[in-house]
């Protein structure tokens, strides 16, 4: 049977209503999985009922992550949260750790479980570390824009063989003090966390660029859904 991944739902606060980029499905179906995406809900009977028919989560991207979570004020008119969201998440992750079912945060979702493991954020990159790497970049989202290096001796280094790798960014937030737990896997030029893992757990991974946007023509992106899928099988 094919492993059943409960995907995070995006959120678009000006239509009322939760939506999906179609890469994040496509790559975890290319990979031999089924994405399903979860309804916002804080209710903890139902993400446990959810929690239970997943093999494994995969935490996307979309608004900041409240900076309450991790002890600070919000800089004002620099972040957008989504509380509902965070609960949600929240709530998820905790059951879903409980149960030791492989992870893969991308973007915010790396930026989230970060938070959730007690690690910190720079709330606004341009402000906080302003650096000549474009972490924000343009449209088209699917065009490498910066390069990371990958730390020997990591899971990711074992999976593309590769010292460096060409990555999109969409990001103004980023991992700012590492969670417990979390080692780095890929740092960019400027030195932000831009991958990272958990050694002690089954398989959970963090991304800060988003392979959702490459995976239909790009080997390493496919191979980094494969490598989340076969984690449950």
């Amino acid at each position: 049977m094919k492993p059943v991944i409960g995907v995070m739902p995006l959120w678009d606060e000006e239509k009322d209503s939760i939506w999906m980029l179609p890469g994040y499905m496509d790559g975890i179906s290319q990979a031999g999985g089924i994405p399903v995406i979860f309804p916002f809900t804080v209710d903890r009977e139902e993400t446990e009922q959810l929690v239970n028919m997943c093999d494994g989560f995969l935490f996307t991207g979309g608004q900041d992550v409240a900076s309450e979570l991790y002890g600070e004020q919000p800089l004002e008119g620099l972040t957008v949260d989504c509380p509902k969201r965070d609960g949600m998440e929240a709530l998820v992750l905790e059951q879903a750790m409980a149960l030791k079912k492989p992870l893969l945060g991308i973007c915010r979702g790396m930026q989230f479980i970060n938070v959730m493991l007690g690690g910190t954020l720079y709330q606004d990159l341009p402000l906080q570390k302003p650096s000549e790497t474009v972490h924000y970049q343009k449209e088209p989202g699917g065009v490498p824009t910066h390069r990371v290096r990958i730390m020997e001796h990591t899971p990711l280094a074992e999976l593309l063989r590769k010292e460096e790798l060409e990555v999109n960014s969409r990001h103004h937030q980023a991992v700012k003090k590492l969670g417990e737990g979390l080692k780095v896997m890929a740092l960019s030029a400027d030195g932000l966390t831009e991958a990272a893992w958990y050694p002690e757990y089954p398989f959970l991974w963090l991304l800060q660029w988003h392979p959702e946007y490459l995976c239909d023509k790009d080997e390493n992106s496919r191979a980094l859904f494969a490598r989340f899928v076969q984690s449950m099988q």
